[in-house]
């Protein structure tokens, strides 16, 4: 008689999401909603007129941050194309005015959460867009 053991069911690969990892990234990512939006907010309100294009891009990236840790929480095929899609708005937003707020000083009188590349924050906005992409690629739904 053949030992054949029964095989244990795959974990569902959405599960992953919300382990291990997945659940440092939803964390990051809600810090970082919460901080942005509320830097955002005191920015826009207290001095918006001092400089109204770096507030409005930390408005931004605080609505960025909010989705992208929506759609991770959440879960499932539409969570997962909200945070794909907010974090690659999060990596082309923080290429863009990380380069833009070197190159041109001027517009930028006061940082955002993606000036000069997040340097105010531990470069942490440039990296974590990367971890978050290849965390959704890694844990995609395969049939």
């Amino acid at each position: 008689m053949a030992d054949n053991p029964t095989p244990t069911p795959a974990r569902p690969r959405d599960a992953a999401i919300g382990s291990g990892l997945g659940r440092v990234l939803l964390l990051v990512y809600g810090i970082f909603a919460l901080s942005a939006s509320a830097r955002a907010l005191v920015q826009i309100s207290t001095h918006f007129s001092e400089a109204p294009l770096a507030y409005l891009l930390s408005g931004f990236a605080g609505l960025v941050y909010i989705a992208a840790t929506v759609g991770l929480a959440i879960g499932g095929e539409r969570g997962r194309i909200l945070a794909f899609v907010s974090c690659s708005i999060e990596l082309l937003g923080v290429l863009v005015v990380g380069t833009l707020s070197i190159a041109d000083a001027v517009a930028f009188p006061d940082d955002t959460v993606w000036s000069h590349y997040g340097s105010g924050y531990g470069y942490v906005p440039l990296v974590l867009p990367f971890i978050g992409l290849w965390w959704l690629w890694r844990n995609r739904p395969r049939p």
